[in-house]
């Protein structure tokens, strides 16, 4: 397992101070059998009535053609830096119920929800997982024939963690800055809105 744990203000475990988004990535392939298990974790996710709205396009180094798909949706940007990653993926929400059509206005949470399991399921196979918002939608719905009624939600990179020298220099200084997160007194309420709980002050 990783080393490089967050210090997080109270006690939680490591597959989640472990947890986070480099840009760096080794050209290691990684195993069928660990994307597997990423895969399962995900699909494990707890979702509104049980609906797991989410589907994974998936596409790795080896499978040179899917993976320049997957790649040539990615914005200039995340390209940069994301195709030296062996594995490429696009979540996908489906927008309404099975069971009576109505729209699913929880698909997004549920699907963020699905890849979280995987993104936490991955720090304990060593692997790291970057979630994308800078990607074409409609260029990945056509390239991928994604029906109606499902909506792309997020390009996804995973693999070993790489060397940030590779990087140029401004994102490699971001990907060494220490890792932070606002405190809890800036998102828990109690009462009204922006109330701050007496639970989470000093």
């Amino acid at each position: 397992m990783v080393e490089d744990l967050v210090e997080a203000e109270y006690t939680v475990h490591d597959l989640i101070r472990g947890r986070w988004s480099p840009r760096a990535f080794s050209n290691r392939t990684v195993e069928r059998d660990k994307l597997l298990i990423l895969l399962e974790a995900s699909r494990w996710a707890a979702s509104s009535y049980n609906e797991q709205p989410w589907g994974f396009m998936i596409a790795t180094q080896d499978q040179p053609a899917e993976y320049a798909h997957l790649l040539s949706c990615l914005v200039e940007f995340n390209q940069s830096w994301a195709q030296s990653a062996p594995v490429l993926m696009l979540s996908v929400a489906k927008r309404c119920f099975d069971n009576n059509g109505k729209e699913n206005r929880h698909a997004f949470h549920d699907v963020g929800a699905a890849t979280s399991n995987l993104a936490t399921q991955a720090i304990a196979l060593d692997l790291f997982v970057h979630q994308m918002a800078g990607f074409d939608v409609d260029k990945a719905r056509s390239l991928f024939g994604i029906p109606e009624g499902w909506e792309p939600v997020a390009a996804i990179a995973i693999g070993y963690l790489g060397d940030p020298q590779t990087l140029p220099a401004a994102l490699r200084d971001k990907e060494l800055e220490t890792r932070t997160r606002k405190p809890l007194t800036d998102m828990v309420f109690t009462g009204k809105w922006n109330q701050t709980s007496d639970l989470v002050t000093d």
